[in-house]
């Protein structure tokens, strides 16, 4: 194997020291939020507004719900919804809002009933642990196909020292949406760690693999850095995602399946990671890199729990004045490993290291070439039938 990296190896523990002095523990992902913590009076006021059919009442009742709030400042986690015992002061408000703006008794009843059950119980499904009955809490989770980000997050651990990793903010939204606390996740082409530092400050386990032991160590130590609330576990494996024994993998990191897959493979014939020939980014051919990131799939989806998803992030090429629609090419990958469709997300990004000052000598040889400039990649999740 090809230890080391030309892209890694001046990010030694020195470095990472020093790109991280000045950073406060607490960060990773943390800020201040508003939190109403007098639940339980707020519940037996809007409780006794339904005795009430008259219109002026119930809004007097509301008004003074919503003056009396008392908010108190608490630090909670970004990703994370308060706790059921209470709720954030923007959510209530907003609630509380929508009930003085209807002009019917029996709608008034209705968001009130509703406002209860959404400060009361929790209805979450198999695969994360979005509260439904709070679902208006979530402003934080993209349901949109199209995701338009104007930098990468750089807090916590995400240095972006590696070249070819992907923003954070990919798995964090693919963590909200498709995990829950305490699940596995498995990153076969873990790189510089931005699925497991992402898994830990959410609470997920996660197991990474990564060709390069060089860029394995400074990911496990950049992810043992971050800070989280919850306790998880990260298992971190230097080798050949291809050729690796995944069942194996799983048992050494303590689990028999995971819960979901993040792949963001390097991409074919455009920047060499490493000289080792079982790297994907050294296929020979087109068809022997789509054979490869087949085989990754394959073994993905026997690990994966049945109804679970994986995100295969990936964008498209251009080779010799052709364009090659490589995202496409590795989603009839996935299909014919047995994975079902369920979503593609298109999303932006403004500029990419390789081609850092110097979008003018792009914009020319686009208009020379007769081609357009990539500012896009897929985020493609399927499900396991």
């Amino acid at each position: 194997m090809q230890n080391g990296s030309p892209l890694a190896e001046n990010v030694n523990q020195e470095s990472i020291d020093e790109l991280y002095d000045g950073l406060v523990e607490a960060e990773g992902g943390q800020v201040e939020e508003k939190i109403v913590s007098n639940s339980a009076e707020v519940l037996q006021n809007l409780e006794r507004l339904l005795k009430f059919d008259s219109v002026p009442r119930i809004k007097r009742g509301i008004q003074a719900i919503k003056d009396s709030i008392v908010s108190e400042s608490r630090t909670r986690q970004t990703h994370e919804l308060p706790a059921d015992a209470t709720f954030t002061y923007d959510y209530l408000s907003s609630e509380l809002d929508q009930i003085l703006n209807t002009h019917s008794s029996e709608r008034m009843h209705y968001y009130i009933r509703r406002l209860k059950k959404g400060l009361t119980e929790v209805k979450t499904s198999r695969i994360n642990d979005i509260n439904l009955n709070k679902w208006k809490e979530y402003d934080n989770i993209n349901t949109d196909s199209l995701w338009m980000m104007d930098r990468r997050d750089d807090s916590g651990a995400h240095l972006g020292w590696y070249w070819g990793n992907f923003v954070p903010q990919i798995p964090q939204q693919m963590l909200l949406r498709y995990t829950k606390k305490g699940d596995w996740v498995l990153d076969p082409f873990m790189g510089s760690g931005t699925t497991i530092i992402e898994s830990k400050r959410l609470g997920r386990n996660s197991i990474g693999i990564e060709i390069q032991e060089s860029v394995a160590k400074q990911a496990q130590m950049l992810a043992q850095y971050e800070s989280s609330q919850f306790e998880s576990k990260q298992h971190v494996v230097v080798g050949d995602c291809v050729n690796s024994n995944y069942e194996n993998i799983l048992h050494q990191a303590g689990t028999g399946s995971v819960q979901h897959v993040i792949l963001h493979p390097p991409y074919w014939n455009i920047l060499q990671f490493s000289d080792n020939p079982n790297d994907l980014c050294n296929a020979e051919t087109l068809e022997d890199y789509l054979k490869m990131l087949g085989t990754v799939l394959a073994k993905s989806f026997k690990v994966l729990d049945r109804g679970r998803y994986l995100s295969l992030i990936v964008g498209d090429k251009y080779h010799k004045g052709e364009l090659i629609p490589l995202g496409f090419y590795a989603m009839q990958e996935a299909l014919k490993c047995g994975f079902r469709m369920k979503s593609i997300v298109v999303k932006n990004f403004e500029e990419t290291r390789g081609k850092m000052n110097s979008k003018e000598l792009w914009r020319y040889r686009a208009l020379v070439g007769g081609f357009y400039l990539f500012k896009h990649e897929y985020i493609m999740i399927f499900r396991k039938p």
